[in-house]
């Protein structure tokens, strides 16, 4: 190796020129002169963006978010190594109150946060915006809105990109960026649409990129707004992603999801107790009988702390509410029915399946109702898994390991929203739930799926794999885990039948990314399946078990997106969902383009509620496959 020698005269002179050319140079790159229309349309924005700030104060949604810290992989691109789940209800009548609904386990005297400051801090520091050096006040709040305080062009800088649909909404696309230097300025992109002038989209951080440590304390992300209101655009989800940060010697990232939902839900009742819970939709039960006898009262005395829970659950935005030819009827309640009548179970009272609405992977029972979150039947990727879920539930009920009836007393459920984790319980123990996997494995065994339990087995073994790292994603707030204290899956049966888990084999789909199969609705929490394409995976990092994914959504104005919900459910049968694990093209039909489930034509009987009374669960399937 060799060394060139320079002139000390020539370094000090090439030293001084750099650092004259360095003053020289603005902050950001000049933006170009806006024209008339697009001075307007900023203008537009700026005043949405205020009124947008005096509207939400009147709301009270569910914030969810769960991140996923992450490191590099050869093979898989970058795998997750830990991970971080809050929920809270967000207060902004007064201040930004934030209040997190506290875990069971925590006993700690005091109960949820009194104030905002303690939550946003503890989310701050998990989004890496509180440091030693400083604290970022607006730090949550920001990823919802641009700027609360100095949203204007006083204070920004803005630069015309380009038109673009998202979806069906026509945008302007600009550059923004502070015109000084300011902690917590965001700078970055925004999506306006053009009727009204609302912000739909922005995309950036919340520092400009000073140096390369920037990245360590302030995140980049992608925050969405619908139209869930005529004239109301709300925060829906907010993606945070670096891939680009070191800790000592260590390359990691990270990737997060933001939820929020329970726009519509009353106000939640803050420092006084709960003094009211409204029970909908009353169903008159009577019959021709005129007195009960002791069974039949026990019976109805476990349905009347049943219903006190399911309301209580849906009230505090937990639950989603019940949708009449919704998912929870087509799919679920009818695999119901698919494992109840080759085992012969008579069921006095109903079935029925209601959906939690958190990203957490936990299943449960109350009463006579099995409960599934979102999280696990997002990423559970066919038939038969659904039904090895439901067949444990189903085990439950049948061997009576029932809810607690001192929930048949009313007052008992008068608590604050953000008790509800503790003051519910609704899991079972390990000896209930060592009892119900060996049941359950019984019914799968007499039922149509018995010939497909493998497909079902590598779900419980890819889970229990992640599991080791993902321990939040699989600590359950209200219910059971599908995994034993020890990792392994309480399904063990199923799980050894599995075969080994081949990441280069692309046919075999152990589990889905997060958000693969149902959306909920912000407004009002009900859940609707996705309408989207499906695709194969081409390669080994296409299949992210269980992983965060950026978010996208295409956007649609409120009077466009009164749409019912899907019928085309990732219960269905294989051949018409294009199931991943059953046809290596994953979905795409013989004329080679992508088969979009949205778009399916359910058979007939897929409508019928499986759960509208006893005998709907008495009467076998039209076909072996689930309609």
């Amino acid at each position: 190796m060799t060394f060139r020698k320079f002139p000390l005269a020539f370094l000090v002179l090439a030293l001084c020129t750099s650092s004259a050319f360095a003053k020289k140079q603005p902050k950001y790159e000049q933006a170009h002169q806006l024209t008339a229309e697009q001075a307007a349309l900023v203008q537009r924005a700026i005043a949405r963006e205020k009124v947008l700030i005096k509207s939400i104060q009147q709301h009270t949604p569910l914030v969810e978010t769960y991140i996923q810290d992450t490191r590099p992989d050869q093979k898989l691109y970058t795998i997750p190594v830990s991970d971080t789940y809050m929920l809270s209800r967000v207060d902004f009548g007064k201040g930004f109150f934030d209040r997190s609904y506290e875990p069971r386990e925590n006993k700690k005297k005091g109960g949820f946060f009194k104030n905002s400051i303690g939550s946003i801090a503890g989310l701050s520091k998990a989004l890496g915006l509180d440091t030693k050096f400083t604290y970022n006040s607006l730090g949550f709040t920001e990823m919802m809105f641009l700027d609360p305080s100095g949203f204007d062009q006083q204070h920004y800088q803005f630069n015309y990109v380009r038109r673009e649909f998202l979806g069906t909404v026509r945008t302007w696309v600009f550059d923004v960026h502070p015109k000084t230097n300011g902690q917590g300025r965001f700078y970055g992109r925004v999506w306006i649409e053009d009727e009204e002038g609302n912000i739909v989209r922005f995309n950036g951080t919340f520092t400009p990129p000073t140096n390369e440590d920037s990245s360590k304390y302030y995140f980049h992300f992608d925050s969405w707004r619908m139209n869930l209101q005529p004239g109301i655009w709300l925060p829906v989800a907010v993606y945070v992603e670096e891939s680009q940060r070191t800790e000592g010697d260590k390359a990691v990232g990270l990737k997060a999801q933001t939820h929020f939902w329970g726009y519509s839900l009353k106000l939640p009742t803050r420092d006084s107790e709960n003094v009211s819970v409204k029970v909908d939709e009353a169903e008159d039960k009577s019959d021709d009988s005129q007195d009960v006898s002791p069974l039949q009262a026990q019976r109805e005395w476990v349905l009347q702390a049943e219903n006190n829970v399911l309301d209580r659950l849906t009230q505090a935005g937990l639950l989603a509410p019940p949708t009449q030819g919704g998912y929870e009827q087509t799919v679920l309640e009818q695999i119901v029915t698919n494992l109840a009548v080759p085992n012969n179970l008579a069921f006095t009272t109903p079935v029925r399946c209601r959906v939690m609405l958190t990203d957490t992977v936990e299943m449960t029972t109350v009463g006579n109702t099995i409960i599934v979150s979102k999280g696990l039947i997002d990423s559970m990727p066919n038939e038969p898994t659904i039904a090895s879920v439901i067949a444990m539930e189903m085990a439950h009920i049948v061997m009576g390991h029932h809810i607690d009836t001192r929930y048949a007393f009313n007052d008992r459920l008068l608590f604050p929203d953000e008790s509800t984790f503790q003051r519910i319980n609704m899991y079972h123990t390990d000896h209930d739930n060592e009892e119900a996997q060996k049941r359950a494995y019984e019914y799968l065994q007499a039922s149509m799926y018995k010939d497909q339990l493998p497909q079902a087995g590598l779900f419980w073994a890819q889970l229990a794999d992640r599991g080791k790292v993902l321990k939040q994603l699989n600590t359950p707030k209200l219910g059971d885990s599908l995994l034993r204290a020890d990792g392994s899956p309480w399904m063990k049966d199923l799980a050894h039948q599995a075969p080994k888990i081949n990441w280069d084999d692309l046919t075999q789909i152990a589990a889905l990314p997060l958000g693969s199969w149902l959306k909920t609705d912000p407004w009002d929490d009900r859940v609707h399946m996705l309408s989207a394409k499906r695709y194969a995976p081409m390669n080994p990092r296409d299949k992210m078990p269980l992983e965060v994914t950026p978010v996208y959504f295409k956007l649609q104005r409120y009077n466009a997106s009164a749409v019912p919900p899907s019928s085309a459910m990732p219960g269905m049968a294989p051949a018409q969902q294009g199931d991943p694990t059953q046809n290596p093209a994953a979905g795409q039909p013989s004329d080679g383009q992508p088969a979009n489930p949205g778009q399916q034509t359910p058979p007939p009987s897929a409508a019928q509620p499986a759960g509208g009374d006893s005998s709907a669960q008495q009467q076998p399937p039209a076909s072996p496959q689930l309609r």
